[in-house]
């Protein structure tokens, strides 16, 4: 079957994998809140119980769609007794759904045990060891292209090994926290995935005409149905949210982006359209490596008579903290990327805004709606996936030979 009737048909199922979840979340919330799966959203006046872990919902109907989808580029092969069966392409198909089924398994494990950290960092490495040994077994390669600036240190490639594998570890690791810490407004966690999502199709598209097309559209069979139903969930968790998107969809997503990522064969290009979820990392590591007091929530502030989100903060002693904790608030207060007041008197309370990049943004914006916080955060991450196509291809000549 021509390749071009089986995006056709992807697209076709795609559609209906969100005609499905759109039906799908509003028919099923009341199950979720009998079985006490609900929340209340603290930036809203009302207190009214909204479902939670509706993501379980999108992953199901997500892995319903590519089932279905499988027999298309297969079946071919087996209806027609034709020769040259894609063995690899199969294998890497479900070892690809293997991890994500299991990394939905253990979002939803997450949101109702609520795990601690220490878990959520080994979840995504487990749920990513099947994909790691597909990829040893079919593909195992681990050499790299040395940029050309450093090429007269290191030579034109270089073969990581076992750090590679250590490496796309790591990546799965990254991606499923990377849109869990960054979040907390109506529609932030969905939006974000779905601006990942539609850029990784866009730069799919554009290398269907290249020498990897076969790779390309492997990552499109498995993209398409996730902005499917992606865009139905963000129909129902945006401002004013319905459904709660939970951890379940954040390690779906993450790990949906690792899988396509690796097997795709683009990890590199892959991370630079995840700009503002490094920017924010790396803004949050004193606060999750405790190096500075991290509350269990650090959503911004609602303030209910004006109906606008504050930055939030947390108060502590700066000379207790770890040197390297001072040195990060003191270095970046002079920076002007914290807000730091401390109290007279000896042994005063020192007061810092929350680290993530939603406070960072009220910090310089004052206080916002919440509608107007994800629309912000949204168009910055439209505006660095921009940035990530000049790096990608106008760039790219400078540092490869392209």
């Amino acid at each position: 079957m021509d390749w071009t009737i089986q995006l056709i048909v992807n697209i076709i199922l795609s559609f209906g994998g969100f005609l499905a979840t759109l039906r799908a979340i509003p028919g099923m919330g009341h199950l979720f809140i009998r079985a006490n799966l609900c929340g209340v959203d603290m930036s809203k006046r009302q207190s009214k119980k909204i479902p939670e872990a509706m993501g379980i919902v999108c992953g199901c109907i997500y892995l319903i769609t590519i089932f279905i989808f499988i027999p298309i580029p297969f079946g071919t092969y087996i209806v027609f007794s034709q020769e040259g069966f894609p063995h690899e392409k199969f294998v890497e198909l479900l070892a690809a759904l293997l991890s994500i089924c299991c990394m939905l398994l253990l979002g939803f494990a997450d949101d109702v045990l609520e795990l601690k950290w220490r878990h959520k960092l080994l979840l995504p490495t487990v749920a990513s060891l099947p994909l790691l040994m597909v990829y040893f077994v079919t593909f195992n390669l681990t050499i790299i292209i040395v940029p050309k600036p450093l090429r007269w240190l290191l030579g034109f490639s270089l073969n990581l090994g076992p750090l590679y594998y250590v490496y796309m570890g790591m990546l799965a690791v990254f991606c499923t926290n990377a849109i869990n810490i960054l979040a907390g407004v109506n529609g932030l966690e969905v939006g974000q995935s779905v601006v990942i999502g539609l850029s990784l199709m866009l730069h799919n598209l554009l290398e269907l005409g290249g020498p990897l097309r076969d790779t390309h559209l492997f990552s499109l069979y498995l993209l398409l149905p996730f902005l499917g139903v992606s865009l139905a969930l963000l129909y129902h968790n945006w401002y004013p949210s319905r459904a709660f998107v939970g951890d379940t969809y954040c390690y779906f997503a993450g790990m949906t982006f690792a899988v396509i990522g690796i097997l795709g064969h683009f990890s590199k290009t892959m991370l630079l359209f995840f700009l503002p979820q490094i920017a924010n990392f790396l803004y949050s590591v004193p606060q999750l490596f405790h190096l500075v007091p991290c509350p269990r929530h650090r959503l911004p502030k609602y303030d209910c008579e004006t109906d606008l989100l504050h930055m939030s903060s947390t108060s502590f002693q700066l000379e207790a903290l770890p040197w390297p904790g001072r040195l990060f608030l003191r270095v970046c207060s002079t920076l002007g990327l914290v807000r730091l007041a401390t109290s007279e008197g000896e042994g005063g309370i020192t007061t810092c805004n929350n680290l993530t990049i939603i406070n960072l943004l009220l910090k310089f914006s004052g206080p916002m709606h919440e509608r107007s916080v994800t629309i912000a955060l949204l168009a910055f991450q439209v505006l660095c996936s921009g940035v990530a196509f000049v790096v990608r291809y106008p760039l790219a000549s400078l540092f490869y030979d392209v």
